[in-house]
């Protein structure tokens, strides 16, 4: 069996400056809503995710909520008011960490957040990364959230980021 896929933010498309701008319209702007239920595990994803924005040329807001659950409602409510105020996201990265425990609670967990997230990137067209690690224990949390090692926020940053160029080619927008 193949060993997990790592992730290098310079697969992400660059959106860098170019003699028409930023390569398009706008440089892209990401919401990241991360859980800091683990501290450590929380500082690898961020990391390589404003990493990963940063070097496509891109710029970020976080958020930060308690849990993993909150995730999708914080996403939403940052949505509409970025709308408000009149400069749109135009993806979002869901950061977090939920670890296997002796209680069916990670079960609900992990689904219900994935599942709200998938509403929410589907209903809203929406280009969203979710770099929600599910994993059975501080290890494997570890390895994933290390930029040195899988970056998996880096890789929700990368996931997001093509999606943006994606949803503007497909809008007849230059990425």
């Amino acid at each position: 069996m193949a060993g997990p896929r790592r992730v290098s933010s310079s697969s992400a498309p660059s959106f860098e400056n170019t003699e028409s701008g930023f390569g398009g319209p706008l440089p892209p702007h990401i919401l990241i809503v991360e859980a800091r239920y683990y501290e450590e595990i929380a500082d690898g994803l961020l990391t390589g995710a404003t990493g990963a924005i940063k070097a496509a040329g891109g710029s970020f807001d976080v958020l930060t909520v308690p849990g993993a659950l909150e995730i999708p409602s914080a996403i939403v409510m940052a949505l509409d008011a970025a709308v408000q105020r009149g400069r749109a996201y135009d993806a979002a990265i869901a950061l977090g960490c939920v670890i296997r425990g002796e209680t069916t609670h990670y079960d609900i967990v992990a689904g219900e957040s994935s599942r709200a997230l998938m509403d929410i990137s589907v209903q809203r067209a929406l280009p969203l990364g979710n770099g929600i690690l599910t994993v059975e224990n501080d290890e494997q949390a570890r390895v994933r959230a290390s930029i040195s090692e899988m970056n998996k926020g880096g890789g929700a940053a990368d996931a997001a980021l093509h999606m943006v160029a994606l949803k503007r080619r497909l809008h007849g927008v230059e990425a």
